[in-house]
């Protein structure tokens, strides 16, 4: 048998992954084609990030996994102690300084045949594989070219639950083909009312007359969104979440997106037209310093073991 390039790529990928009750190399890692995570989309996720050897904010990962899993009625067979354990030694195993660590609960298959939730037998994966940006530093040095999606509305909150964090990214894939087609970075959703929600993997935030706004409903409540309201609280900047629409994003003088996977990222053109200076805002910056700053401070990181 001919092994393909890609099938080659895949075996030698860096990371390392734990499950079924043992560490593998992430190209060993699978799960079952008949896994309602698959299937269905059953299944609940976290992300946190180690930079320079040092978990960002990992209590609060860990927090918002555990309420996700508790929300959709699944369980882990660990206490927290051994789910942080884990995921330490899958970073430590993966010789990983930087890295990107997932930790996952899918729904598993239903015993003995049934269709119903409840019988499934839910399966726990962790994984460290090398950090993901959204872009590369050249483009987030520059600013980011921001579109609006026309075509995908975000799935309203009645539907799917947006502050548990999940993998329902019809909607979210549907963006990003149309902001390629536009040629923009990256693009954000609306809810059916043209209220501004979020993008994929990422929050949205705006500044005006010095003062910060960030959507309020349809959204994931990220751990960096709630980093930048940490941030805020310290340089004594005024934040709210309101319901925004275009005509602020328009109408603003800073606007930038957050994310695990980049951090504070500035936006400096809004569908190809600039805003303000077409140049990273002041506001933006301090945010952005003082982000990178919190990754070596104890209160908020926590060395791998």
């Amino acid at each position: 048998m001919t092994i393909s390039s890609n099938e080659e790529d895949q075996n030698s990928a860096p990371g390392v992954a734990y499950i079924d009750g043992r560490y593998c190399p992430i190209s060993e890692a699978k799960i079952s084609l008949l896994d309602w995570g698959f299937l269905r989309s059953d299944a609940t996720y976290d992300v946190v990030h180690v930079w320079q050897g040092r978990f960002f904010r990992l209590d609060k990962h860990i927090d918002r996994f555990l309420t996700s899993v508790k929300k959709l009625r699944m369980t882990i067979p660990f206490e927290r102690d051994e789910l942080t354990d884990i995921l330490h030694e899958c970073v430590r195993r993966s010789g990983l300084d930087v890295a990107y660590v997932e930790m996952l609960c899918t729904r598993g298959m239903p015993r003995n045949g049934s269709r119903h939730p409840r019988d499934g037998d839910n399966r726990f994966v962790a994984f460290a594989i090398p950090f993901s940006w959204i872009l590369p530093p050249e483009r987030r040095e520059q600013g980011l070219n921001l579109g609006i999606s026309r075509q995908a509305f975000r799935i309203p909150p009645t539907s799917v639950d947006p502050t548990i964090k999940n993998y329902h990214w019809g909607d979210f894939v549907t963006a990003m083909f149309e902001g390629e087609e536009q040629g923009v970075d990256i693009v954000v959703l609306t809810d059916i009312e043209g209220r501004l929600c979020e993008g994929p993997g990422f929050n949205i935030f705006l500044i005006k007359d010095g003062a910060l706004a960030t959507p309020a409903q349809g959204v994931l409540e990220g751990i960096t969104r709630q980093t930048v309201f940490d941030l805020c609280a310290e340089l004594r900047l005024p934040v709210t979440t309101e319901h925004l629409t275009e005509i602020d994003l328009q109408q603003a003088d800073e606007i930038f997106v957050c994310s695990t996977a980049g951090g504070i990222m500035s936006v400096t053109r809004l569908e190809s037209v600039p805003v303000a200076d077409s140049r990273p805002g002041s506001i933006t910056r301090r945010l952005t310093d003082l982000y990178w700053a919190k990754h070596d401070d104890p209160a908020w990181s926590t060395p791998v073991k």
